[in-house]
């Protein structure tokens, strides 16, 4: 694993990127509110996406100062654009390692995933959505071409009907699957190696 820097307009991005050594694809985590590089549930994906000869990218999209104000406010964690902005500037970086690049993206970084893929057609092969709000991507959503991949879990009622919208106004390769017994989170035996299952599959199958 090596940490690195990833300058995104006036600020720079701490991140964790694992490369093994016959990967084709890297997988740029967009992490949901509240949450960071450290979230246990996205290490655990990258994790089995590294078995799978993945290389993988765990990165702050605030920096440690927005993330103490954060903590009281709680507006940037919802700031859509502006995790958008920085994931395709993160996106604009890993252009240069040849490597083809998907999003995954939970809660609300789908939604930045998705726009962010809708601004970088060119980059963006493919998205994976766990337990998130892609319809928040708004007037992006159609202009995705990358393939979409949206998870959500079977007991997250709100969640599913949310991203039934949503994938109703994507235009790309698409599919949703419902996990049974699982709730927003996937925190119930054996549904996030489901989730990591189904995106590694999907991610190598598009990278």
């Amino acid at each position: 694993m090596e940490g690195i820097k990833v300058q995104a307009g006036s600020v720079e991005l701490t991140g964790d990127m694992h490369v093994p050594e016959k990967s084709k694809g890297i997988v740029l985590f967009a992490h949901g509110s509240g949450s960071s590089r450290l979230s246990p549930r996205n290490q655990y994906v990258a994790n089995v996406l590294q078995k799978g000869n993945l290389a993988t990218l765990l990165i702050d999209l605030l920096t440690l100062e927005e993330e103490r104000v954060d903590e009281m406010t709680r507006e940037l964690r919802f700031d859509i654009p502006l995790l958008a902005k920085r994931l395709v500037a993160i996106i604009d970086w890993l252009h240069n390692t040849g490597k083809n690049i998907g999003c995954f993206g939970a809660s609300t970084g789908a939604a930045a995933a998705l726009i962010a893929a809708a601004e970088r057609k060119k980059s963006v092969k493919a998205v994976v959505s766990r337990g998130g709000r892609p319809d928040l991507a708004g007037n992006s959503l159609p202009l995705v071409t990358a393939p979409t991949l949206l998870i959500v879990g079977g007991n997250d009622q709100q969640v599913i009907e949310l991203n039934q919208t949503a994938l109703d106004e994507l235009k790309c390769e698409k599919e949703l699957v419902i996990v049974p017994g699982a709730t927003h989170l996937f925190e119930e035996r054996g549904t996030l190696e489901e989730v990591a299952r189904l995106a590694l599959e999907w991610f190598t199958k598009h990278l």
